[in-house]
This record gives structure tokens, C-alpha cells and sequence, in this order.
């Protein structure tokens, strides 16, 4: 298990109980009953943009003090907003899906053609950087379980079958070799994700445009690769822009000879 997946199992488990405690006060991710000053308010917007930094470059192992010292505050200011490494860490995941979907609509939305849609949803979304900040739960591209029992076509996260006249079917499986972990399907940030993603696929798939066995947990990946994190920012938009290039020409269906 990776340090960034680590670090996610303990977050899942204890973030819920530390963002309500206080005696209801805001913990970053509950309601306010009073607004922030201008002060707290800007400081709180550097310690987000700070940490989808940080985490994005050295993954969700990195410590606090790097997203303080990114954020030019210090380390107590913020842990007076986010009272544990896990409530931010929650934070800024469930924002970074959140912010997947509504592209993932957004290219639905405005496009036609349906490798344009997902062509478009992958520019966008590699070029946002949000991919080095999802959630490990759906990034998993089930590997055969034997021992548990669970075929390599079951354990894939989410499951496509051929779609009916009414629609895709999406259906999230649990990773039995690792049941600490919560699942894509106890998140419903990412249900959200996984489903308009899925009518991507489908939609690009049916049309004839998209190989047969890429799935939407393959799409998810590609966002996640072609995001590489560069120390100069044209290095890394050319970096990001070539290898999303090839990707693209790998999920393609192309004609039999």
C-alpha cells in the first residue's frame, strides 16, 4: 500500500467525528454560524490552494508544516481551520471530485460528438491537475482476487456491462482484499463521478470510437498519469499535453484491416 492510500485509510476513518467536534464550531468542513473576518477568510483560501499544491506534488502523505510553509502562514493557523491532517485531507479530495464531475457535465453538455465529449473532459480535466488529488477509491483497476473469489472482470471499479436501451450500468465493487479501505460506493462524491463518466464511455464506446475493453476506471487513470507534476509550469503543460496526446490514441478504436 502506498503512503498516499495510507495516509487515505486513516483519513476516512476518524475525518467525519474531528470536523463536528468543537462544540459545533467550523472545523473546514462543517457550516459556520458566523462568517470569517477578511483576514481568516484570505488566510483560509491560501491554506486550501496550498494543500491542493502540496498534496498534488508529494501525494497525501505530506505533512501539514509543508502546506503552511506553502501558504505562508503558520502551522497553528492551520490547524485553528482544519483541526486534523484528515479533515483537509477529506476537504480537498471531495472538492477535486467534485470538481471532475462537473466537467465531466460540462463536456456531456456542450458536445456532440462523443469522443469530442470525452476528448474533452480528459484536456480539461489533466490540464486542472485534479487527477493527482482523487481519491484512491476510484482509481482502482481491480486485480484478480482468487482467494476471495472475485473474477478479474467483477473486481474492475466500476463494472461496465453492455448498456440496455436505457442506459449504462454501473456497478462498484468492493475490494475485498482490503476491507479497512472505504470503497467508491461509501463515497457518494464519487458514485457521482463514476456515473456521468460512465455515460462518457458509453456514449463513445457505442459510437465506435472508444476500444471495447476501456473502462471508466482506465479514463480515471489517464487523468491521474497525464498530470505530471513539473517544477517549471510550460514544462509541465507540454509534458501534460504530449502524453495525453498518446493516451488519447491508445483508448481509440480503430478498424480492422
Amino acid at each position: 500500500m502506498s503512503i498516499q492510500e495510507s495516509h487515505w485509510t486513516s483519513s476516512m476513518a476518524s475525518a467525519s467525528a474531528v470536523a463536528t467536534s468543537g462544540n459545533g464550531r467550523d472545523m473546514g468542513d462543517g457550516p459556520r454560524s458566523t462568517p470569517l473576518r477578511v483576514d481568516a477568510q484570505r488566510n483560509l483560501e491560501h491554506v486550501l490552494r496550498a494543500a491542493r499544491e502540496v498534496f498534488g506534488e508529494l501525494g497525501y502523505g505530506a505533512p501539514m508544516e509543508d502546506v503552511a510553509r506553502r501558504a505562508r502562514v503558520g502551522v497553528g493557523t492551520v490547524y485553528r481551520r482544519f483541526p486534523s491532517k484528515d479533515v483537509l485531507v477529506r476537504r480537498i479530495a471531495e472538492e477535486e471530485t467534485s470538481r471532475l464531475t462537473d466537467q465531466a457535465r460540462s463536456a456531456l453538455g456542450q458536445e456532440d460528438e462523443p469522443w469530442s465529449a470525452l476528448s474533452r473532459f480528459l484536456r480539461t480535466s489533466v490540464a486542472s491537475g485534479a487527477g493527482r488529488l482523487l481519491p484512491p477509491q476510484v482509481l482502482r483497476v481491480g486485480v484478480a482476487d482468487e482467494v476471495a473469489g472475485v473474477r478479474d472482470d467483477e473486481a474492475r471499479v466500476p463494472q461496465q456491462r453492455q448498456a440496455a436501451p436505457a442506459g449504462p450500468e454501473l456497478r462498484l465493487v468492493e475490494q475485498r482484499s482490503a476491507p479497512a479501505e472505504e470503497s467508491a460506493a461509501d463515497d457518494p462524491g464519487a458514485v457521482a463521478l463514476l456515473e456521468v463518466v460512465g455515460r462518457l464511455v458509453e456514449r463513445a464506446r457505442a459510437a465506435g470510437e472508444l476500444r471495447a475493453d476501456v473502462t471508466v476506471s482506465d479514463v480515471l487513470l489517464v487523468i491521474a498519469t497525464a498530470a505530471p507534476s513539473l517544477p517549471d509550469a510550460a514544462q509541465q503543460a507540454a509534458a501534460s499535453s504530449r502524453l495525453l496526446d498518446i493516451l488519447l490514441e491508445g483508448l481509440r478504436s480503430r478498424p480492422s484491416s
